[in-house]
């Protein structure tokens, strides 16, 4: 791969597994040093973190809870701490608690709230005095075609990721001024441990939506967030992107 982020400094939320760890690999192999967060995977942190680093950049990973709104301004400023600035931001890691909305409880709603749209709010918000600080900055956050179509039983889910679209549009016209890309990815079906716990016929159901016929790749998505992190995405922002190998049409 071509070192387009040689040098950059980012930080992934969630790098521990999934997409976020494929995310965490790319920005490696592009030549960024790499920071990112984890909920509880610990040993998946430390493999990410091996992996990267015998790639010659540096890395780091801290433990956080995405709505613990104190704990990403604490990792914001590590970052600062250990590798002087912060170029990008990528807001990946998230929640699901699925229920039909009449056996929804409250905890379930407010956790995936907290987690998925909250949880985004509070690292752009930590983050946003840097890049403006520095009039430079690319901040994509990962969502999901469900919060464009709605998904049965995900009504908190789609919800959530349909409030990040919001809020990068807007932070997108804050920012705009300051050389600063605000920008979001959704993910169709993507091959996680997320899907292992499908029933096989719902399974099989969203694969006949998928024009290409085929699941995507934590790599398909990761490819795409690692384009627009660099200099040949940088007259692009406020846009949705969809990763879906034709699954919304």
């Amino acid at each position: 791969m071509n070192k387009t982020l040689e040098g950059k400094i980012a930080l992934v939320t969630g790098g521990s597994s999934g997409i976020g760890t494929a995310i965490v690999k790319s920005f490696a192999q592009a030549g960024a040093h790499v920071a990112f967060t984890y909920h509880s995977n610990k040993t998946g942190a430390e493999s990410v973190l091996s992996e990267i680093e015998a790639m010659g950049v540096k890395g780091a990973y801290y433990q956080a809870d995405m709505a613990d709104f104190e704990k990403a301004q604490n990792v914001v400023d590590q970052v600062i701490e250990q590798f002087d600035t912060l170029d990008i931001l990528v807001n990946n890691a998230g929640a699901n608690q699925d229920k039909v909305v009449w056996k929804m409880t409250e905890s379930m709603w407010d956790e995936v709230i907290d987690t998925d749209l909250k949880g985004v709010f509070n690292y752009i918000r930590a983050a946003s005095p840097i890049f403006r600080g520095k009039k430079y900055g690319r901040i994509i956050t990962v969502s999901s075609i469900n919060a464009l179509r709605g998904k049965f039983g995900q009504s908190n889910y789609a919800a959530a990721k349909a409030g990040v679209i919001g809020l990068s549009k807007s932070v997108a016209k804050e920012l705009g001024r300051s050389n600063v890309t605000v920008n979001v990815v959704c993910p169709g079906l993507i091959a996680t441990k997320m899907i292992q716990s499908m029933p096989d016929d719902f399974k099989e159901k969203a694969i006949e939506e998928i024009v290409l016929g085929r699941i995507g790749t934590p790599e398909d998505v990761a490819e795409v967030i690692t384009f627009l992190s660099g200099n040949g995405a940088q007259h692009v922002t406020g846009e949705v992107i969809k990763v879906d190998g034709g699954q919304y049409i």
